[in-house]
């Protein structure tokens, strides 16, 4: 596969050049199939092409460039993942480390929660709630798993999505957790926890909606109290850090 770039701007794909010809890069993520609707896991080979040019091309060049953006690698040939289709165009993806499945080439360790690993919604197609469906279709996927992990580092954009969706569907505030490979405790921090210590003031009480979790600062240290249990948590609020035990 061959990719045309602009002369004036060396990070913009014009083409890609497959089949013996020359396709513009919106025509790929293009289809002709009415039964491409909605999310659908990607298994041809035409779908891992698909899933490129919106993860290296289409995320990974023009649209890319926010500060507040993540950076996502290329997916492995075996990249568990799914597009979401909508009108007949590919408008977001998102991939999954499955359990079991080795961190990376280099080590054995594999991972001990399915996690998911990147998600994509392309510009145009942002504030219409494709990344809340992206991320309840992840959890509704592996129903039976005590814990479900995202990637680390989560993007500012993705924890307002997380934030919605755990008020959303609180039963899953308990499984949602931002993990490091391979996933073991000590490189797991509960999502819905973390958003509520970021969201509270030092030295000021916090209790939220729901009146499962209550908040007491006392300077650098917190103890938090979550649905019967008891956290200390170590605020570093300049740095943006927390960590449970």
């Amino acid at each position: 596969m061959l990719l045309l770039t602009d002369p004036q701007d060396k990070e913009t794909v014009l083409a890609l050049y497959m089949n013996q010809r020359w396709w513009p890069v919106e025509d790929v993520v293009k289809t002709a199939d009415p039964s491409r609707d909605g999310l659908i896991s990607v298994q041809t080979f035409g779908e891992r092409i698909v899933l490129f040019v919106l993860n290296y091309i289409i995320f990974g060049m023009p649209e890319g460039n926010s500060a507040n953006d993540a950076f996502f690698l290329p997916h492995s040939a075996t990249e568990c993942a799914k597009i979401l289709w909508r009108n007949g165009e590919a408008v977001a993806f998102y991939s999954v480390k499955m359990k079991g499945s080795l961190c990376d080439g280099t080590t054995s360790q594999c991972y001990l929660l399915p996690v998911l690993d990147t998600i994509f919604v392309q510009r145009k197609y942002r504030r219409g709630g494709l990344g809340m469906k992206m991320l309840h279709d992840f959890c509704q996927s592996f129903k039976t798993e005590d814990a479900l992990g995202i990637s680390c580092p989560i993007s500012a954009a993705m924890y307002q999505v997380c934030l919605k969706y755990l008020q959303t569907y609180p039963e899953e505030q308990k499984r949602l957790w931002e993990v490091e490979a391979p996933g073991d405790w000590s490189q797991r921090v509960n999502i819905w926890l973390k958003i509520q210590m970021e969201s509270s003031l030092s030295g000021i009480p916090f209790l939220d909606g729901s009146k499962n979790i209550f908040i007491m600062a006392f300077g650098r240290l917190n103890v938090l109290s979550y649905k019967g249990m008891e956290y200390i948590l170590d605020v570093e609020k300049e740095a943006g850090g927390t960590t449970g035990k």
